[in-house]
């Protein structure tokens, strides 16, 4: 059945938020290390199932790794949507987490080269994905006395997507909303010498075709052109969740040299999947990544 739309978004979108924001609320009650771990639990247990995630993240995992035992993909799917929820309440939990964060070490070789970026007034491109909680780094570089902003693609939600935006406003520098006035809001900033980051690891129908854990996926070029284009160091980063689900490595490292816009990507791409290999339950699998009927080009 066709649903209802309004204006803004469909009549699912709006009770799909309505439940969210009573989740949410409802988590932010709570003491910090228990509303991270309620929210890990209702989205692996609840929400993850009922949207179908849980389904699709067993479906990638099953493409990507077909020799894997069933039980061994069930148990990552499991983790891929408690990742998921403790992420998205710790995004809501901008002032806790930054107070936990605060004093992490940095791991990774990249921080110095990001110091004498500033010093330079020299632009910085980070890059990362939707793999453990991808806000950590900036809260970290943040408290190091770093402003760092950001681009990104609104939800497909627009009532969710309306207030989760906020939430990465809250952190550090200014974000931008993908699309042409965005893009030049973010270009400017650059050009100025700012520091911001882009999560590449989304599907782009335009983009190139990178092979990513095996399978060509279609993937934008444009963090490696804006670099080229501004002189900006090109930095990966990454928050990666520790074994206790609370605290986070933060790891900064090395700048990505530059050279053509497409071995640039795919060398972002092979950072990314170095940290999947060695905790596969922190990307976001759920992502259709892959397009439909190129899973088994070469």
């Amino acid at each position: 059945m066709a649903q209802r739309r309004t204006r803004t978004g469909s009549f699912g979108d709006w009770i799909t938020d309505r439940i969210l924001r009573g989740v949410i609320g409802m988590a932010l009650s709570l003491p910090y290390a228990r509303r991270v771990r309620l929210m890990g639990a209702v989205t692996r247990r609840v929400i993850g199932p009922l949207a179908g995630y849980n389904r699709r993240a067993l479906t990638h995992l099953g493409m990507i790794y077909p020799d894997m035992p069933p039980a061994q993909r069930r148990r990552i799917a499991e983790g891929v949507l408690d990742n998921t929820g403790r992420t998205l309440i710790e995004n809501y939990s901008n002032r806790d987490l930054g107070a936990r964060l605060a004093g992490r070490p940095v791991t990774g070789t990249g921080l110095s080269a990001v110091a004498q970026a500033r010093a330079d007034g020299r632009p910085v491109i980070f890059v990362t994905a939707h793999f453990g909680n991808y806000e950590a780094p900036r809260h970290v570089l943040t408290a190091l006395g770093y402003s760092v902003g950001g681009i990104y693609r609104a939800m497909n939600n627009p009532f969710f997507n309306a207030h989760y935006v906020r939430t990465m406003t809250e952190v550090s520098g200014p974000v931008f909303a993908k699309g042409r006035r965005g893009t030049m809001g973010f270009a400017r900033f650059l050009k100025g010498g700012g520091m911001a980051t882009i999560l590449f690891d989304i599907h782009d129908r335009g983009g190139e075709l990178i092979d990513f854990l095996g399978k060509p996926a279609p993937t934008s070029l444009s963090a490696a052109t804006l670099a080229l284009k501004f002189d900006a160091l090109l930095v990966p980063y990454f928050g990666i969740r520790q074994p206790d689900g609370l605290s986070f490595e933060i790891a900064i490292e090395a700048p990505i040299a530059h050279g053509d816009p497409l071995s640039m990507t795919q060398e972002m791409t092979r950072r990314l999947e170095a940290r999947i290999a060695a905790n596969p339950e922190q990307w976001f699998w759920v992502h259709r990544r892959w397009k439909p009927g190129s899973a088994g080009r070469q």
